[in-house]
């Protein structure tokens, strides 16, 4: 994926090559057995690196959870997690800072709905990129979403922010 740095992206110019500037989020699945520890163990594993958990979303569904993250240093995190065997699915997600005045999360939802990009998921980044709240969606339409967000004005996290301390 890429969007032009002069047309319709509202003058972000993004590289195809994931880096630390990649406008996408990394989002690791993790399906845990449903018993006490299982997610303590995973967490464990992050312990002693410089890969940080900055955004967790956990749903149960009966036998087994799917655990999402968010982390610190995607690529240290993802082999950490295939090391200890854990059955992975990468999905690419939006991080957009939350813009200031009461209902920011109305602003940015009215801006996807009117370019026709459905929200399925939704979780707050636990870190402050830039010292300032934000949130990560993943939507049908990555690229349609990175570009109406964009041309919005709305600001972007990249994975490079999620390593700083905000």
């Amino acid at each position: 994926m890429s969007i032009d740095d002069e047309g319709e992206g509202g003058g972000i110019g993004f590289a195809t090559a994931r880096g630390r500037n990649w406008p996408t989020l990394r989002q690791f699945t993790v399906f845990l057995e449903n018993r006490v520890g299982q997610l303590l163990e995973v967490v464990r594993r992050f312990d002693g690196s410089k890969v940080r958990i900055v955004a967790l979303s956990i749903t149960d569904s009966g036998e087994c959870a799917f655990v999402r993250f968010l982390l610190s240093h995607p690529e240290q995190g993802q082999e950490i997690l295939e090391r200890a065997g854990l059955a992975l699915i990468e999905s690419d997600l939006i991080g957009v800072e939350l813009p200031d005045g009461e209902q920011p999360l109305l602003r940015i939802c009215t801006a996807l709905l009117q370019a026709e990009v459905n929200i399925i998921q939704a979780y707050p980044i636990l870190v402050r990129p830039r010292g300032r709240p934000a949130v990560a969606l993943m939507v049908d339409n990555t690229e349609m979403g990175l570009e109406t967000l964009g041309t919005k004005g709305f600001r972007m996290i990249t994975e490079g922010d999620l390593g700083e301390e905000g």
